[in-house]
């Protein structure tokens, strides 16, 4: 991942927030909810960099990404709860939410599927629920990653909070690499470039 470099370079008037949204602890780790907690925390391995803890209540890494301040973050709330330190970490930062990118899982595309979107509902996802909510916008950029819908009686609910199955496990790591590609293609070509180019069935 060749766009980052470490330190202070870059305009602080670039300054983004990337933040990948899941829930805390053991018991979550390889669960779906967390699909975007992983792709920041590849972000941050292939970028040479380590967390450190933040007062908003976020993991955050400071990185340059193609000539622009970039601060990888995981809130550690649990996911309804991910606006806070979201909000919290862009008032700290003075990040307007037009320089906000969430990566966050997607029941609504199919298991494999990336999307790159500006603006849009929620549908029914309660860490962006809780982020539109606390910044009064949903101005932010999403990128998109599917994990389809259960096609049994479980539930969306426990769904997204049990570990993906056999076959899934053998294409995460692909589809993580690839989540993240798409994370630095926006940083790369621009939003609007990134969001022709990503926005195709995998």
């Amino acid at each position: 991942m060749k766009l980052f470099r470490r330190g202070s370079e870059g305009d602080d008037s670039d300054r983004w927030i990337v933040a990948g949204l899941g829930n805390p602890g053991a018991r979550y780790a390889d669960t779906r909810h967390n699909t975007g907690g992983m792709v920041v925390g590849l972000l941050v391995e292939e970028s040479g960099g380590t967390f450190k803890r933040h007062k908003s209540g976020c993991l955050i890494a400071e990185q340059v990404m193609a000539g622009q301040r970039v601060v990888l973050a995981r809130p550690m709330s649990y996911m309804n709860e991910s606006g806070r330190p979201v909000r919290e970490l862009a008032r700290w930062y003075k990040v307007p939410v037009e320089r906000l990118i969430v990566v966050h899982d997607e029941l609504d595309l199919p298991f494999g599927d990336i999307r790159v979107k500006v603006d849009g509902g929620i549908a029914g996802h309660n860490g962006l629920r809780s982020i539109v909510n606390h910044l009064g916008s949903k101005d932010f950029t999403r990128v998109r990653i599917g994990i389809s819908r259960p096609n049994d009686r479980k539930g969306a609910t426990n769904h997204v909070l049990d570990e993906f199955n056999s076959k899934e496990r053998r294409e995460l790591p692909e589809l993580i690499e690839r989540a993240a590609s798409a994370v630095e293609r926006i940083f790369e070509a621009g939003i609007e470039r990134a969001m022709n180019e990503l926005n195709t069935r995998s």
